[in-house]
């Protein structure tokens, strides 16, 4: 293990945020044990994690949806290596929900079993940058940038939380066959939200009436998660974590093509040379507008 930065720990090449992570679950990811029905949300930080968090509770606890439990979402569908409030994840009750940044090779053995499923979220790397920006300049616990340019830098050679983008989405693709994994992009759920669902809901093998799919798509709408406090983890990072000042938002924005504000030409000429270079055998769709089709 190798500090690379004092508020990143590397761990087989991997970088997590040091303060956070619960080592001694990454280092015994291979003991443990995957159970059949287990889901589990794998992203890049800033790619609907939350978001997907919030859908897949409302999909599977009633009384998330009508909200009769007073559950947080990150007690639902808890960080595996990120294990905020220290749940015993032995004893959670079947269905379990995790959200994980880990990249392939770090994940528990038992997942390549392909009877627990992965759900990959993944959102065009411009906005996931700018969003990063933002949220790293407002976490206490990460490491501000002075410029965008600066961030920039750091995220295109891997030295912040999640490490490179390009190695995340591209080793998760390239190991597909590996996983029983449904990839869905953060785009394409902003665009049509209930379609989504219903997409979700096939790879989950969940049937749900036409009347509980609305209340989720309601439910998981972004000005609905940005008021409701069991969904928007805005109170866990005031409060639990830490900020440098009162003016940011987990969710913050939600959009598409927000990078357009954010990027120089110089910049975006950049950014598409290496995109092209690293994901020229990655046949995902990308949106980087929310008015393309």
């Amino acid at each position: 293990m190798d500090n690379t930065e004092e508020y990143l720990l590397e761990f087989k090449g991997y970088n997590f945020e040091k303060s956070l992570v619960k080592i001694h679950i990454v280092e015994s990811v291979d003991d443990f044990e995957i159970r059949d029905d287990d889901v589990f949300i794998v992203t890049y930080p800033k790619s609907g994690t939350i978001w997907t968090q919030q859908i897949l509770s409302l999909i599977y606890f009633e009384g998330h949806r009508n909200r009769t439990e007073d559950i947080k979402t990150i007690d639902r569908a808890p960080f595996f290596e990120y294990n905020v409030h220290n749940l015993d994840f032995i004893k959670m009750p079947s269905p379990r929900l995790f959200a994980s940044h880990l990249p392939y090779y770090l994940v528990p053995k038992g997942l390549k079993n392909k009877k627990a499923k992965i759900l990959y979220i993944y959102r065009n790397p411009k906005d996931v940058l700018v969003s990063f920006f933002h949220f790293s300049n407002w976490v206490a616990r990460l490491k501000p940038s002075d410029t965008f340019e600066s961030f920039m830098e750091m995220f295109l050679d891997g030295q912040v939380m999640g490490s490179r983008w390009f190695d995340h989405i591209r080793g998760w693709y390239e190991h597909r066959h590996d996983f029983n994994i449904q990839f869905m992009s953060y785009e394409d759920m902003k665009k049509d939200l209930r379609s989504a669902v219903l997409k979700i809901c096939r790879f989950l093998e969940k049937e749900l009436s036409e009347e509980v799919v609305d209340t989720v798509v309601k439910q998981a709408s972004f000005q609905n998660m940005k008021t409701n406090p069991q969904a928007n983890y805005h109170d866990i990072i005031k409060y639990e974590i830490g900020t440098r000042s009162d003016k940011g938002h987990f969710l913050r924005k939600g959009t598409t093509g927000d990078w357009k504000h954010h990027f120089t030409m110089e910049q975006n000429e950049r950014f598409d040379q290496i995109f092209q270079k690293e994901m020229k055998d990655v046949p995902l769709k990308f949106i980087w507008d929310i008015n393309e089709e």
